[in-house]
């Protein structure tokens, strides 16, 4: 049941990014500096990769997040979404607020991107207690 629970919290976490990043799309786009076409949309040639990659990673962060879980009794929904909110608030967001940082990014990208982090990893947490 681990693998099952896993894949669902992760892909719970995919579709909310989905979700997030196309309401955020413009003001992500501007402050990520993606260069865009004469349509408005990202220039380049549209590969799969990044959503395949982010699969993965999600996979990942799940797998981790479930082990810690076991590892530290975590099991009611309650404290499963209080303790993913806190892996995203306080192990991602940071990450990617230095990473955003130091490469001279500007602050909002570090929320919309932290934004994500935070609610994705309650999701994966809440889901990985119901399932």
């Amino acid at each position: 049941m681990g693998f099952v629970a896993v894949f669902a919290a992760a892909l719970a976490s995919w579709i909310f990014g989905a979700i997030w990043y196309m309401a955020l799309s413009k003001p992500w786009l501007a402050v990520a500096g993606v260069p865009l076409d004469k349509d408005g949309k990202p220039a380049g040639n549209g590969s799969p990769m990044p959503f395949v990659l982010s699969a993965l990673c999600m996979i990942l962060v799940a797998g981790m997040m479930r082990h810690i879980f076991a590892t530290s009794g975590v099991v009611a929904p309650g404290a499963g979404t209080l303790s993913g909110l806190g892996v995203g608030a306080f192990f991602i967001a940071p990450w990617i607020m230095i990473n955003n940082a130091y490469t001279m990014r500007p602050f909002r990208l570090t929320v919309i991107d932290g934004g994500y982090a935070i609610i994705g990893c309650g999701l994966i947490g809440l889901v990985l207690t119901l399932v």
